[in-house]
């Protein structure tokens, strides 16, 4: 038998990061699935539902995780994860749209009240803020299930809002 823990890891950026939490669990009997890993400016952050054998203690695993030296100054966390291990059809992603242009605070926002409007279900979000030459600039890409029979004022809607704003906009149907 397994059960599932969420592990929740959160510090300093360095090369070698996923390598050594992964190469952990695996030590441990531990199985991914579904996981994230972002850089949050200088910072990282590891997330995963992790399906481990049932005799398996969160804290020892918390531990364990402490003594890695790629986690030296880490936040980590090892919980139950107590839902369902696998998506339902609300996490199905139907469409991946991307923005891109001059930082507009307010646009996550606006794009998160437009697909609640259209019963988008929002399944990876990542926004970016990109410095250049022509100064700061901001991505984001957004993985969303949409209901097929919204999906064409949605993507509309997306469309207009990223026009209103300036901001280039792209999506595909994945």
């Amino acid at each position: 038998m397994t059960v599932h823990l969420l592990v929740s890891i959160s510090c300093p950026d360095r090369v070698g990061l996923v390598a050594a939490i992964a190469g952990h669990l695996f030590d441990l009997g531990g199985n991914l699935g579904d996981t994230t890993f972002a850089v949050l400016g200088s910072a990282a952050e590891f997330i995963s539902m992790v399906e481990v054998p049932e005799d398996t203690d969160a804290k020892a695993l918390e531990d364990g995780l402490q003594g890695i030296p790629e986690l030296a100054a880490a936040q980590i966390s090892v919980s139950p994860f107590p839902y369902a291990p696998v998506h339902g059809p609300s996490a199905r992603v139907t469409h991946r749209i991307t923005l891109s242009g001059g930082d507009r605070p307010g646009l996550v926002a606006r794009l998160s009240e437009a697909f609640v409007a259209f019963k988008a279900n929002i399944v990876r979000l990542n926004a970016e803020r990109i410095p250049g030459p022509a100064g700061v600039q901001y991505a984001v890409i957004v993985d969303l299930a949409i209901p097929g029979d919204n999906a064409d004022a949605c993507l509309a809607t997306v469309a207009n809002t990223a026009g209103g704003l300036g901001l280039a906009c792209h999506w595909e149907s994945v």
